[in-house]
């Protein structure tokens, strides 16, 4: 480290100076990263920044957000960059078993080995090995617990030896347990029905004709 104790990073063979109190992301920007892909909401959100890294004296690669993992003296990294996941197309109101649809959906959720790598990726601390048999079961509704926190970056699906989308597994889940498998609120569909057929329409026009009008300006002298 030189004397303003900045330090040293390896990217994508490259190595750099970088200030010490700044995350792999932060670091790219201060070296004037043009950047393409990778760069999203900068606060965790998005997974767009999904990274593989490696710690000085450690062996094995571990994975992160970059927006989030802070810079060490000697850490190497590159970007994990987009992984295709095919998506299929379906309608939630068109469903006519929507728990057995996902085998259709996504045949391989049946050929999880238990090897656990989806597990080890994840940058959100996330077991989509567990979930995937949540699913696989019909729990969806503990699929959606499980994942509230998911990014959608991806790297559990890219480490995958038989092809295993845990994260889009989970978009299907979460979506049927709130479509087709929660309970309705009667409360709530009652009075949005109140209003669409008109029932307080006076009272809103009340509200309307109540506002203060903004002041004209004076015109100029």
């Amino acid at each position: 480290m030189d004397s303003d104790n900045r330090v040293s990073i390896d990217f994508m063979g490259k190595t750099y100076e970088v200030s010490p109190h700044t995350t792999l992301l932060g670091a790219l920007l201060e070296i004037g990263w043009d950047s393409v892909k990778g760069l999203g909401c900068m606060g965790g959100c998005c997974g767009a920044c999904a990274a593989w890294y490696r710690l000085p004296g450690e062996a094995h690669v571990k994975s992160g957000l970059a927006c989030r993992t802070p810079v060490k003296d000697g850490i190497s990294f590159s970007l994990a960059g987009h992984y295709h996941s095919p998506k299929p197309s379906y309608d939630l109101s068109e469903l006519k078993n929507p728990k057995q649809d996902l085998f259709d959906l996504y045949p391989e959720v049946t050929t999880c080995r238990n090897c656990e790598m989806c597990v080890q990726v994840c940058p959100q601390g996330i077991d989509p090995m567990q979930g995937v048999w949540y699913a696989t079961f019909g729990d969806f509704a503990k699929v959606a617990e499980m994942f509230k926190s998911c990014v959608q970056c991806g790297l559990c699906a890219r480490v995958c030896s038989v092809g295993i989308r845990p994260h889009l597994v989970a978009i299907y889940a979460s979506r049927v347990q709130g479509a087709c498998l929660m309970e309705k609120p009667t409360d709530l569909l009652e009075r949005l029905s109140q209003i669409e057929s008109g029932t307080f329409r006076d009272e809103w026009e009340a509200v309307l004709q109540s506002q203060v009008k903004p002041s004209e300006p004076e015109p100029s002298q």
